[in-house]
């Protein structure tokens, strides 16, 4: 796996965070990255175009065109595209309300993809149209239900240092007592961890990682026999089924999303 193709970065490792302003309509190329960052307005992100994924203190996003996902005011985070990405970034009006109270995927179902598309055109808009459109999307504002697009992340030094092993190599076999040994962690302390800091098994967790690497390679122009291969999938079949079960679709279906929307 090619040393860029990390899910998670963390959004504290990098610069002090700074304001970025307006609404975003921007072309980002394949790996290039937004650094970290605040706002002081609700934020919507959307990819209407390619695979974005949105990281936070909280863990990463994968946002490919059929999701968005809602950043509260002040909530430091990064974008990296993955592929070619037409990146949309709707600040939302200072009086508008704070629906959701963290980093929230949304669903983006046709009305609402127009009406983040117009908002962030070059044309430019009253501010009663404005409000207007702002009034109709915060109508059409749906939480998806896609937890697995969201990959959350550790505060226990032992277990972030088994998540970056994973992400520097999602592909391996090591199992979860190896990893241990590695980090100077029981399997039953590591087991612990994944449940309590993260919600979810070590094979859930690996799973997902792996999905989210095989969404980048996707999104990058890698057939999808060689994303299998290279997120550790014993064969193809079995990585179509478990992407299919994460993400809602095939990966055939994804890619032709990714190219027409």
């Amino acid at each position: 796996m090619r040393e860029n193709s990390q899910a998670v970065e963390q959004v504290s490792s990098l610069a002090v965070p700074r304001q970025v302003p307006a609404n975003l309509h921007r072309a980002l190329g394949a790996g290039e990255l937004i650094d970290a960052h605040h706002h002081d307005r609700n934020q919507i992100v959307y990819p209407a175009h390619g695979l974005l994924a949105v990281t936070t203190s909280q863990g990463t996003w994968m946002a490919p065109p059929h999701r968005a996902v809602w950043i509260p005011a002040f909530t430091e985070h990064q974008h990296r595209a993955w592929g070619a990405t037409d990146m949309r970034g709707v600040l939302m009006s200072a009086r508008t309300r704070s629906l959701f109270p963290k980093p929230t995927p949304i669903t983006v179902m046709p009305l609402l993809r127009e009406l983040l598309l117009a908002l962030t055109e070059p044309d430019p808009l009253s501010v009663a149209q404005r409000r207007r459109l702002e009034a109709v999307v915060l109508d059409r504002l749906v939480p998806s239900d896609d937890q697995p697009l969201h990959l959350p992340e550790a505060r226990d030094d032992r277990l972030r240092d088994v998540l970056a092993a994973l992400q520097a190599d999602p592909a391996t076999r090591a199992s979860l007592s190896e990893l241990g040994h590695q980090v100077g962690a029981s399997e039953r302390t590591l087991s612990r961890l994944f449940q309590v800091e993260l919600g979810m098994t070590f094979p859930q967790w690996r799973t997902q990682l792996r999905i989210h690497q095989g969404l980048m390679l996707l999104a990058e122009g890698q057939s999808v026999t060689r994303a299998a291969a290279e997120t550790g999938w014993t064969t193809t079949s079995a990585f179509i089924e478990a992407f299919a079960q994460v993400v809602g679709t095939t990966p055939g279906r994804y890619l032709a999303d990714l190219q027409h929307r």
